[in-house]
């Protein structure tokens, strides 16, 4: 593999492409890291603990040094909740900026840990702005934290961070960012966008698999974290200080989940790092989603939103188009694709990110006019109701 023409393999034994944004398509040589077993307190597999985080800092580039990564065992939402049980104190209130089901999952997160905060929700067509963010600080001194979700992968909105930084810390408060399905491929540079923590997990655009996350935090944070926490097993700062002072986990940690995402990790390098690993992504979302427009699909978001991690299109206004059955005729093809996470349309998300490339997304295409066919679908038109509804909302 090198930094410009990677080489993608194709999945094994008749697997389908997962065009999803995590569970994803992994390499074999991921898959083969696993096939060894590790001791959890052996020297061998503290190093590779060690070797994992400080290749997770380094990732943040220029100013990292304030940092440090706290790996968390679980899904990613565990390590959401870890992130804002562990830096929101129990008095602070936060403002959670939506628009889509993880913005609003954050928001239901703090209701269950009796956290304060304020909804800004956006729906599924639009970003918050910086403008939004900083009017809604400026009439409520309480806010103590921002909660941004960087890709909303429910809608494939790419969320403008860098600017909902501005406004937080123009105001004096703190952010903190889900960057799970965005982090690895599209750059949270620690030296260009000001944040306190941000969290990721395992099978996202570092191509492991899953099992657990990771909170990149600054050390002045995770200090002030004692004490936060409402959890005993999703406290970041006793997992932090437990890391720093045994170099192990506090609890049994997936060891072959951690030697796959240390495979991952180094490809992800080979690639070239954020901007290689991005630039593939880029390439897929843009071959597809210009293939799928040809066969008259039409996404959910315009050309400035759409995200290199995953993309939302309408469903076919055709009576003949049946979601359940295009799935299956998709998945016969050799890819499994999303179904749409919105409230207010009919629609389905394909991923670009995971072991593929751009001549992949184009077999994706040829599966998606195929299976048309198949359905006796004339024509992949949306609804003009859901046209309608788009332009309303995001006018």
């Amino acid at each position: 593999m090198n930094a410009h023409n990677p080489r993608i393999e194709p999945p094994r034994l008749g697997e389908p492409y997962l065009l999803t944004p995590g569970p994803l398509t992994t390499s074999y040589a991921v898959k083969e890291a696993m096939l060894v077993d590790w001791g959890s307190w052996d020297g061998d597999f503290r190093a590779m603990t060690r070797e994992m985080r400080d290749r997770l800092i380094a990732l943040l580039g220029d100013g990292s040094d304030a940092f440090d990564c706290v790996p968390m065992q679980g899904s990613g939402t565990f390590s959401v909740e870890a992130m804002l049980a562990s830096f929101i104190p129990k008095d602070g209130k936060a403002l959670v900026l939506a628009n889509g089901a993880y913005g609003l999952r954050a928001a239901q997160t703090l209701d269950y840990l009796g956290r304060d905060y304020q909804l800004l929700d956006k729906g599924d067509y639009l970003p918050p702005r910086g403008d939004e963010v900083a009017q809604i600080l400026a009439t409520d001194p309480a806010i103590s934290h921002v909660v941004a979700i960087h890709c909303e992968t429910s809608s494939g909105i790419l969320n403008p961070v860098e600017e909902i930084s501005e406004a937080v810390y123009a105001a004096g408060r703190k952010l903190l960012v889900d960057s799970m399905s965005a982090f690895g491929a599209i750059p949270l540079e620690a030296s260009k966008i000001r944040y306190e923590a941000m969290v990721s997990s395992a099978n996202k655009c570092i191509e492991g698999v899953p099992g657990f996350g990771f909170i990149l935090a600054r050390n002045s944070e995770l200090e002030a974290a004692k004490g936060n926490s409402h959890s005993l097993s999703l406290d970041v700062h006793a997992q932090w200080a437990h890391m720093n002072k045994t170099g192990q986990w506090r609890f049994t940690p997936p060891t072959h989940v951690v030697a796959a995402f240390l495979e991952a990790l180094r490809a992800h390098e080979a690639e070239g790092g954020v901007t290689g690993r991005g630039r593939r992504y880029i390439r897929n979302r843009d071959v597809m989603v210009s293939g799928m427009r040809e066969l008259g699909f039409e996404t959910l978001l315009d050309n400035r939103w759409l995200s290199p991690i995953i993309v939302t299109f309408f469903c076919p206004a055709d009576p003949n188009f049946v979601f359940s059955r295009f799935y299956e005729l998709m998945k016969d093809k050799g890819f499994i694709i999303y179904p749409g996470k919105l409230t207010m349309v009919d629609s389905f998300r394909v991923g670009c990110i995971g072991q593929m490339d751009e001549h992949v997304m184009r077999q994706v295409v040829v599966a998606a006019r195929d299976s048309l066919r198949e359905m006796d679908v004339a024509a992949a038109t949306p609804p003009e109701a859901a046209l309608q509804e788009r332009a309303k909302l995001a006018s």
